[in-house]
């Protein structure tokens, strides 16, 4: 059953690398607040229509026991070989203007009008340092730090601070194609970092305190994130994920899409300073983020969470939720 499941679902793992569990297996399920997991399992599922995810859907929304409905319904299968690697990611909070100003001036650009998306297009390097979109009217903030604006782009989405007290919110509109290159590893190859100091903290210090040096860093990753604004986004919401709906602080995670459908239930079991037993719902992706056993945790918007997510790069483990038997979710409705 567990091989038909995972050929059905499309999922880059074979029979041999997908190991059922019990519930029992995982470590701190039973203390975990599942309401509160699957209310933002519901959030998306309704985007989940595939014959294995919409009855379990339809039941989701009038379940009043949510652990007994995980449990009920859903078979937890170890995909790959841990330990997986966390890190964090959030939504920065960035003072800019929507004018270019001796202050403001790294502008944050809109995806240019004859790239659709598709395919690769001018590398980091084409862009920035031969300035392929300056004066085109595509800029839809300046920033005041060129670092920021790297980071803005490693992490998806933003919110912008305005000097009257307005808030832009900004989200992903498309990407370059070009290969993510981390230049927390570059650091280290250069031997200018050790590999434990290596955090969000730690190279955006880096690149201030060497601007020339750490503008030819910035360009060592040739992808580039163009964004858009998000006009409806109420403030209380977080960024707009992968799923097109907004991702929710320490419930939601950005997965490799290969090996976890997107929408499923995820159990994960992180180790580190900060140990972490959650159930959480797959509803992002990124481009580094690679594999079976990787995630990237979303810890929410602003420099608290920042903070947080720069420190993380823990292992550990992630146990998705699959379906457990389609014909037992329809007997229920």
């Amino acid at each position: 059953m567990l091989r038909a499941l995972v050929t059905a679902l499309g999922l880059a793992v074979s029979a041999a690398g997908a190991q059922p569990l019990r519930f029992a297996d995982l470590d701190g399920w039973e203390a975990d607040d599942h309401a509160a997991a699957l209310a933002v399992f519901r959030e998306t599922c309704d985007l989940m229509t595939a014959p294995d995810w919409a009855p379990l859907c339809r039941l989701a929304a009038e379940v009043t026991d949510a652990r007994a409905f995980f449990e009920m319904f859903f078979q937890p299968v170890l995909t790959g070989a841990p330990p997986a690697l966390f890190t964090g990611y959030y939504e920065p909070e960035l003072q800019g203007s929507t004018v270019r100003t001796p202050r403001f001036a790294w502008p944050v650009y809109a995806r240019p009008p004859e790239f659709d998306g598709k395919g690769i297009w001018h590398s980091r390097e084409d862009i920035e340092r031969r300035g392929l979109l300056r004066g085109r009217g595509l800029e839809l903030a300046w920033l005041e730090d060129p670092v920021e604006v790297f980071f803005l782009q490693v992490q998806g989405s933003g919110r912008i601070r305005l000097q009257d007290g307005r808030v832009i919110r900004l989200g992903f509109a498309a990407k370059n194609n070009h290969p993510y290159r981390s230049i927390g590893a570059e650091l280290v190859r250069r031997g200018a970092m050790d590999q434990h100091a290596v955090s969000a903290q730690g190279i955006k210090a880096w690149v201030r305190r060497n601007p020339a040096e750490g503008a030819r860093l910035l360009r060592h990753n040739p992808s580039f994130v163009f964004f858009r604004k998000l006009a409806d986004l109420s403030p209380e919401h977080g960024p707009i994920g992968a799923m097109g709906r907004s991702v929710t602080a320490m419930r939601s995670l950005a997965v490799d899409p290969e090996f976890v459908p997107l929408g499923a239930p995820v159990w994960l079991e992180k180790d580190g300073s900060a140990p972490l037993r959650r159930l959480m719902v797959a509803q992002d992706t990124g481009t580094a983020i690679k594999g079976a056993q990787r995630a990237d945790i979303f810890y929410g918007s602003g420099a608290a969470a920042g903070d947080a997510a720069g420190r993380v790069k823990d292992s550990g483990r992630m146990i998705v939720l699959l379906p457990l038997d389609i014909a037992l979710a329809k007997a229920g409705e």
